[in-house]
């Protein structure tokens, strides 16, 4: 029996120094875990709401810059123009057919 408390006391000496070495790593962890790789301090970068909403108000300003371009549009006699040169195109085409199967 006398050698079983013997056992029983290493036993409580092993797990008191374990648990002094746990909390030796945890103060190590805790000190590593709020800095970043850097050595700098961890943590989100706040910004106010006001100037959210200038970068908001800014950045749809240059959507709306994009999408206002005008789309271009081609005067009607532009387009009759068009129309005529294109019948002048067609009408050659068809008159070389002609000529081919004649």
């Amino acid at each position: 029996m006398g050698n079983l408390t013997v056992v029983v006391q290493q036993l409580r000496k092993e797990r008191e120094r374990a648990q002094r070495e746990v909390q030796r790593i945890d103060v190590a962890l805790t000190a590593l875990g709020s800095l970043s790789v850097n050595g700098s301090k961890r943590g989100r970068h706040s910004m106010s709401a006001a100037a959210r909403r200038k970068i908001s108000l800014a950045q749809k300003a240059r959507w709306a810059k994009q999408k206002a371009k005008p789309a271009r549009t081609m005067s009607a006699a532009a387009r009759r123009r068009i129309a005529a040169a294109q019948r002048l195109r067609w009408a050659k085409v068809k008159a070389q057919q002609k000529k081919v199967v004649s």
